[in-house]
């Protein structure tokens, strides 16, 4: 099972890592275009309508819509799969291995949100207290492969552990602090499904189609329910045959097909079509409002403090041990990673704000901050593992 476990491992971690520099060049290419001369007609086509609207179904939508809530939901899935994967044999399945970074994504969301929320608070941006809670897996990995070989296991292990518990609580948050209207009728169908597939799995049904053909319809009724449909990708992922995890299991299978699609597909799309930030004449000025600060403070500040608070207490308490090779500069050098909140952070940005000024302003802040936090990490963590030679 151990080598089953660190190939599947290292699968995600090289996918997520290679990822996010697709990531990285993506945006970049995708502001560029936005600035441009052309920038107008590259704004207009994401939010140009596609699909079908006729016999009582809807499903026509601006092309950014099927992006964040239809694509989306592929990449929650992936992230659900992982979950379930961590829960059942990897680093979540024990309450001692689970018990550090569990504590490190705690204090990760909590602090940055009270930061943003403390700052906000009475205004019509306190919305945004979510933004700042989420890790960027890919973009986090990536800068932290940039460190090559030195990097100790137990610190990937680590990084990657709390950023997924980072991604089940932003699942978490988007259900209940970011669903709009709420239809019972369009929910209870959707809950219902979620039952079915799960009488499958009980049942023993192996076929992927049995889980996905409903699953689709699953999102549609997620969609219209005013909870945002990309829950069902998580409810999905959990409804999956796990069995004992090999190569041969339902969940294993799709996870491991979804890799690079999710990678190289998904969140460069994802990016091309979020991150097209026209930047007008004074928009670091922007910088100084309450929610950018709030953004900001959030990620590049409580992120770090918030990591190294729990885990330290944590670790006091006896509740958690750091892990063989990793120290407390490293564990530093991680809560700075941590504040590379782009993908989630820009998703949450969209369910938060209507006000197209706002969400722009808070896209650069979310994009400010995370290139601050990911080149402080690597070059604490960079001095740190120099020291260790």
């Amino acid at each position: 099972m151990a080598q089953g476990l660190t190939k599947l491992f290292t699968d995600f971690f090289n996918s997520e890592k290679t990822g996010g520099f697709t990531l990285i060049a993506c945006t970049l290419l995708s502001i560029l275009l936005a600035n441009s001369s052309f920038g107008d007609n590259y704004l207009h086509f994401w939010h140009q309508e596609v699909g079908y609207e006729g016999s009582g179904i809807k499903l026509s939508f601006p092309v950014e819509y099927w992006i964040n809530d239809g694509l989306m939901t592929v990449f929650f899935l992936l992230v659900g799969l992982e979950i379930e994967r961590e829960l059942y044999i990897g680093e979540l399945s024990g309450f001692k291995n689970a018990s550090l970074p569990i504590f490190a994504a705690m204090g990760g969301m909590l602090i940055p949100a009270a930061v943003h929320f403390a700052i906000n608070k009475g205004t019509e941006t306190q919305a945004g207290f979510g933004i700042p809670m989420a890790t960027d897996i890919a973009f986090a990995l990536g800068i932290l492969s940039l460190l090559g070989n030195r990097v100790p296991t137990a610190l990937k292990i680590f990084l990657t552990a709390f950023a997924i518990i980072d991604d089940l609580g932003a699942i978490i948050i988007i259900a209940i602090f970011y669903t709009k209207s709420f239809s019972l009728f369009y929910f209870s169908f959707a809950i219902g499904i979620f039952g079915l597939l799960l009488l499958f799995n009980r049942l023993g049904f192996k076929n992927l189609l049995l889980y996905l053909l409903p699953g689709a319809v699953m999102w549609y009724c997620m969609l219209h329910s005013g909870v945002h449909a990309t829950i069902s990708g998580v409810l999905l992922a959990f409804a999956l045959p796990f069995g004992d995890g090999g190569e041969k299991s339902p969940s294993y299978r799709l996870q491991h097909f979804l890799h690079k699609p999710v990678a190289f597909l998904i969140l460069p799309i994802f990016a091309l079509a979020n991150t097209g930030i026209v930047f007008n004449t004074g928009w670091y000025n922007q910088l100084s409002s309450k929610n950018s600060i709030g953004i900001l403070g959030g990620l590049l500040l409580g992120k770090p403090v918030g990591i190294l608070l729990f885990t330290f207490a944590s670790v006091k308490l006896k509740i958690s041990s750091l892990s063989d090779g990793i120290t407390w500069h490293h564990i530093i050098g991680a809560g700075f990673l941590g504040g590379i909140g782009f993908t989630m952070s820009v998703f949450i940005t969209l369910l938060a704000f209507q006000d197209q000024q706002t969400v722009i302003y808070s896209k650069i802040a979310v994009l400010m901050a995370s290139i601050v936090a990911g080149m402080v990490g690597y070059l604490y963590l960079r001095q740190v593992l120099a020291k260790k030679k």
